[in-house]
């Protein structure tokens, strides 16, 4: 599915909207959260909350590119977990 629709899921509250962006990104996320966390079960429980995260936060906000927002919110969340 394109990224543009994904984000329109979220603008509309579906619940497919988080499937879609974990079916797209969720190798993606893991690779992030992985290299940060160097530990399989805290990777999966950062990557959890970033859909959380993408979840709360779109909307308000319309990423341009979901795949850099997804990541950053990974990223960020993988680095509060490791400190």
């Amino acid at each position: 599915m394109e990224d543009e629709r994904i984000v329109a899921l979220y603008w509309e509250r579906s619940e497919d909207a988080i499937r879609q962006t974990q079916s797209k990104y969720d190798n993606y996320c893991m690779g992030i959260a992985g290299r940060i966390l160097s530990n399989h079960e805290d990777a999966r429980e950062c990557v959890n909350d970033t859909y959380l995260a993408v979840w709360n936060t779109i909307p308000p906000n319309r990423p341009a590119s979901l795949m850099a927002y997804v990541g950053k919110v990974t990223r960020n969340i993988a680095v509060s977990c490791l400190r």
